[in-house]
Parts: C-alpha cells; structure tokens; sequence
C-alpha cells in the first residue's frame, strides 16, 4: 500500500514500499491456533442442557473476543503500516482509524544505519535507522524487509541528492559558486 497520489508532488514518483516483516504475525496467528483449539476442546466437552448452552456460548463469545483483540488487530495494524520511499521524501504511516505518519525530506537525512539481530537475518529483516537535521531526532523503523536493499536504495537516493554544494550555492572547500 503505497502513498495515495493526492499526497505526492508533481514529479514525485514512489521508488520503494514495504510493509513491516511477516515476523509481526507469527504470534497471532499462533494464539489464533491455540484459541480455536482450546475453544473447539472447551466447546466438545461442555455437558448438556440449559447450563452447557450457556457454556458453549461463552465460550464462544470468550474465543471470538481473544482472535478480535489478539488476531486480527494486529493484523490490520501490520497492514495499514507502511513504510515508502520516493525520490524526494521517506514516509512512515501507521494507523487503523486515526493514520499518523512521519515525513523526512531525502536533503534533510545525514546518516541511515541498519541492525540485524541473528533472528533478524535468519528471517531477512533488521531495524533501520534514519538520522535527519530535525529537533525530532532520529526515526527508528524496525521489522524492516531487506533491510539491506531499503538502506542501499535510500543512501543511493540521499547521496544523489547532495551535490556537494551548500545552503548558498557554495561548493563546500572551494569558496566559490558551483561551475565556476
């Protein structure tokens, strides 16, 4: 899910859009097993009657409240976060019903780093790090997909952007405007 183009400036094109790693849903879809096992044993053995009813129903309602509040929020928190990369801008979205984001425009980034604990590499992830010429500090991205590949392709895009000159059109180390 990329950024809607109502968002973006002319000229603006989308290079890279990841979603955080799967690695997110290994633990709800492990209480979504557990749930409808337990749910199913509980349901199997509840006596008959007036009073079984009653159980099975609570059971029920117990089993579908679990895989509502532990299965699939954070489903849909995993797939409303997004993390995009355009020629100008990094964008970082999260949120189901109230979106927030952050925006760091490519001139503004000094330095993107990455980390990747073993469990990370084994699965293909890792953290990144961006840190920008902003009182906010540093955005931290964990879960990451190709960390790698997302790091290369935001340092290319970064590093084309600088050209060596600064904020008055002076060539750093030179003192004298660019093409002279």
């Amino acid at each position: 899910m990329a950024v809607s183009r109502k968002f973006m400036t002319e000229g603006e094109q989308v290079v890279l859009s990841v979603r955080t790693h799967v690695k997110a849903l290994i633990l709800p879809a492990a209480v979504l097993i557990v749930t409808c096992a337990a749910a199913g044993f509980l349901y199997a053995v509840a006596p008959d009657g007036d009073t079984g009813r009653y159980l099975r129903i609570a059971i029920l309602v117990v089993a579908a409240l679990v895989i509502l509040l532990l299965v699939v929020l954070p489903f849909i928190r995993w797939l409303t976060s997004t993390y995009t990369v355009t020629n100008r801008r990094l964008i970082a979205q999260t949120g189901i019903l109230t979106r927030s984001g952050r925006v760091i425009p490519l001139q503004r980034i000094n330095d993107v780093s990455f980390e990747k604990n073993l469990t990370d590499r084994v699965l293909g992830c890792g953290t990144l790090i961006v840190h920008d010429a902003s009182e906010q500090g540093g955005l931290t991205l964990p879960d990451v997909p190709r960390v790698e590949e997302v790091h290369r392709t935001i340092s290319d895009l970064v590093f084309n952007q600088q050209d060596g000159s600064d904020d008055d059109g002076t060539v750093l180390g030179s003192g004298r405007p660019p093409g002279r």
